[in-house]
C-alpha cells in the first residue's frame, strides 16, 4: 500500500469512528429524553388510572346501593303480599263458613230433638262430627261462652237474667264461631245481672 492509500484509509477510519460517535451521543441523546418523557406520560397515565378508579368506585358504590335498595323493596313487596294472601284466606274462610252456620245449628237442633231411630240419630251425629273436624282443619274454632265471663269482642248479649254472678254468661242460644282474632259469628248469649 502505498501513502496515499493509507492515508485515505486513515480518513476513512476517522470519518468512521467520528460518524461512530455522533451516532452514540444521539442515541444517548435520545435515551436521556425518551425517560424523562415516559416519567411525563407515566405521571399523566397514573393520573388517569387514579381517575378512572375513582370513577368505577363510584359507579360500583350506586350500584350495590340501587341493588340493597331493590332487594330491601321486593322483600316488602313479598311480605306484604304474604299478609295480603293470609287476610284474604280469612275473609273468604269467613264468608263462606258463615254461610254453612246455620246448617250446623240445625245439625246440633236435630241431635237434640228425641228420636226413636238410633241409626238415623248416630247417622247425624256422623254428619255433625264430620262438619265439625271441617271447621277445625280449616282453622275455625268455637267461642267458648257458657260460665264464661261476658266479652263484647266475642258474644252478643240478648238477654240479662237476675241471679247468678254478674257478667257471667248463663245460657247460650247460638254458638260463635272465629277465625285466630277474626270473629265470625258473635255467640248469642244471656248474661247475669
Amino acid at each position: 500500500m502505498n501513502e496515499e492509500e493509507k492515508s485515505e484509509v486513515n480518513e476513512n477510519e476517522a470519518t468512521e469512528t467520528n460518524e461512530a460517535t455522533e451516532t452514540n451521543e444521539a442515541t444517548e441523546a435520545k435515551e436521556t429524553t425518551e425517560p424523562e418523557k415516559q416519567a411525563e406520560d407515566g405521571a399523566d397515565t397514573a393520573e388517569e388510572i387514579k381517575d378512572e378508579d375513582s370513577k368505577i368506585a363510584e359507579e360500583l358504590k350506586a350500584v350495590k346501593d340501587q341493588l340493597l335498595r331493590t332487594m330491601a323493596e321486593y322483600d316488602n313487596f313479598r311480605k306484604r303480599s304474604q299478609r295480603e294472601k293470609d287476610a284474604l284466606r280469612a275473609d273468604i274462610i269467613t264468608n263462606v263458613t258463615s254461610k254453612f252456620l246455620p246448617v250446623m245449628d240445625n245439625l246440633e237442633r236435630a241431635l237434640a230433638a228425641e228420636c226413636s231411630d238410633e241409626n238415623y240419630k248416630s247417622g247425624v251425629k256422623m254428619i255433625f262430627d264430620s262438619f265439625c273436624e271441617t271447621l277445625k282443619s280449616l282453622g275455625v274454632e268455637e267461642i267458648k261462652s257458657d260460665g264464661e265471663t261476658f266479652s263484647p269482642n266475642y258474644h252478643q248479649a240478648v238477654q240479662k237474667v237476675p241471679g247468678g254472678e254478674s257478667g257471667k254468661i248463663v245460657q247460650t242460644f247460638a254458638k260463635g264461631y272465629k277465625i285466630g282474632d277474626k270473629v265470625i259469628r258473635f255467640a248469642i248469649v244471656a248474661v247475669a245481672e
